[in-house]
């Protein structure tokens, strides 16, 4: 396979971009993830696709890696940070007294968009951890990923790939768009799948306990093992964050954006009278509503009737709006189960948790 090699000169890094193929095979080597994987040997940050969306990869042995994803993003550094792995083995390494639940868990989801928080050994850095005594992990299902870990013999230590705040990169272009000449190199797999990032579920606790909702839902990790229950940390602004994502706005747009509960008729009048102050509005709904609205902008997001549809575009949406000179942002609310859940948790820290609800 030919590598494909570009260099970018910004700031104080040179990136490198290595193009593969996303279905790519594990067990072959391949020139490009070679020369990525030297990069996180010399404690360097690369960025690489997931099935959920591209992680900034660093050593999570090294202090002086992992400080810097936080220098990159510009991420706080209380946020803990998942370690992606590829291997039970490798899993055995970083974290212990592992309960029958999560081996359970690993069997059903595993590779896949699932975290979970367990109790860690020495040997991770306390900065992936942000002092707890847990770690979250997690194996993802996407060959590029798995291949890179392998070829690094590394866990690797990955937050999304974007700078703090902003909506999460689903394609290589968001990565340079946030992070060109701040990182050494990204590996472009091409687009992400899921769109929205891996649920995180407390494993320490004798009931699961979702942290963070994502690509499996509460529902299907229910008729595996019984009982799940929600973290109240996901409502309380204050909480100290167990898990990345807890804690501080993401997520978000340049415009402020508020999510509506309501009728389409409701959201129309939020938007004329806004208008009407001469501000320019956007709207975030789906193909079978768009027809309702009257707005400067009007962006889908996929179809209600196909909530992963939803999930899968909702980054790649909130940034299109970047691109426009609307003032605000209006967006539709959705169901709260299944896949439903993370795209609320998403929509609801992009906004702030502004929401308005028609009475």
């Amino acid at each position: 396979m030919d590598i494909k090699l570009h260099i970018y000169e910004v700031n104080s890094l040179k990136t490198h971009v290595f193009s593969v193929d996303n279905f790519v095979d594990e067990s072959l080597i391949y020139p490009q993830i070679v020369e990525a994987a030297n990069f996180l040997r010399r404690d360097e940050l690369v960025a690489f696709p997931t099935e959920t969306v591209y992680g900034l990869g660093a050593n999570a042995k090294s202090t002086a890696a992992v400080e810097k994803i936080f220098q990159a993003k510009g991420r706080p550094s209380d946020n803990p940070l998942i370690v992606h792995i590829a291997s039970i083995e490798q899993l055995h390494e970083i974290a212990c007294e592992i309960p029958d639940v999560a081996y359970t868990l690993m069997n059903h989801f595993w590779p896949g968009p699932l975290t979970m928080v367990l109790k860690k050994k020495e040997g991770i850095s306390e900065k992936v951890t942000a002092g707890l005594d847990t770690v979250a992990v997690r194996m993802p299902a996407h060959p590029v990923a798995l291949a890179l870990i392998r070829a690094s013999g590394l866990p690797i230590a990955a937050p999304s790939a974007n700078r703090s705040g902003r909506p999460s990169p689903t394609i290589a272009k968001h990565v340079l768009d946030d992070l060109e000449g701040k990182i050494a190199a990204i590996v472009d797999g091409g687009a992400t799948g899921i769109g929205v990032e891996s649920t995180v579920v407390d494993c320490t606790q004798p009931v699961p306990v979702i942290l963070r909702p994502g690509g499996v839902t509460k529902e299907e990790m229910e008729q595996i093992v019984g009982e799940v229950r929600i973290d109240p940390g996901l409502e309380e602004k204050e909480a100290t964050p167990k898990s990345p994502g807890m804690k501080y706005t993401h997520y978000a747009p340049q415009a402020p954006l508020i999510v509506v509960k309501g009728s389409p008729s409701f959201l129309q009048t939020l938007i004329d009278k806004q208008k009407t102050e001469g501000k320019k509005v956007g709207v975030l709904t789906t193909e079978e509503q768009r027809h309702h609205y009257n707005a400067d902008v009007v962006l889908t997001c996929g179809r209600r009737s196909d909530l992963s549809t939803v999930a899968h575009r909702l980054y790649d949406v909130l940034r299109q709006f970047d691109e426009t000179d609307v003032d605000l942002i209006y967006s539709e609310s959705f169901p709260s189960e299944g896949i439903g859940a993370a795209i609320m948790n998403r929509l609801m820290k992009a906004a702030g948790q502004q929401q308005i609800v028609e009475k």
